[in-house]
């Protein structure tokens, strides 16, 4: 991962500029909302639109169905790619594509090592982790066993937990 972030709504349009990232892949779960949850957590609307209105082109990619994130995406005007397969590329492509900008333009955010971290690599995207919003529910087992065995490699360091400018 090349930066990690403990929310979300603290990566700012400033970061993205200084970085040469002008759009953003966005996973929902834990990264826009608590798990399953149809709206967004607090204050991403409105980082949403900071982000719109300072010409930061916004896509969803994400491994749930068009059932679960259409009804997110479309009453925040995001396009989205769905069942997108994570970590591999060609949801990240099909994104990108879509946005009509290149890897090095482009940066991923994400919770999930294993899906989010590893499909920005592959794809040759900037990453930006966030920790995730909530734990699993217990009946999400097999999520709950993937952070378990991503204890170790999670970042030490934030971004957000800084004065300095990165």
């Amino acid at each position: 991962m090349d930066f990690a972030f403990r929310k979300t709504v603290n990566i700012t349009p400033d970061f993205l500029k200084k970085h040469g990232v002008k759009g953003l892949i966005l996973d929902v779960d834990n990264t826009l909302t608590t798990h399953d949850h149809p709206v967004p957590a607090k204050g991403i609307r409105e980082w949403l639109e900071n982000m719109k209105s300072n010409g930061i082109k916004l896509i969803i990619v994400s491994n749930n169905s068009a059932e679960r994130v259409k009804p997110f995406a479309d009453p925040l005007g995001l396009d989205f790619v769905s069942d997108s397969g994570k970590p591999l590329k060609r949801g990240y492509k099909a994104a990108m594509e879509k946005m009509g900008l290149t890897p090095s333009e482009t940066a991923a955010v994400g919770d999930q090592l294993f899906t989010d971290v590893w499909g920005a690599n592959f794809a040759g995207v900037k990453m930006l982790y966030v920790e995730p919003m909530e734990l699993e529910p217990k009946s999400k087992r097999f999520i709950r066993f993937k952070r378990v065995l991503e204890k170790p490699f999670l970042p030490k360091k934030f971004a957000d937990d800084t004065k300095e400018k990165l």
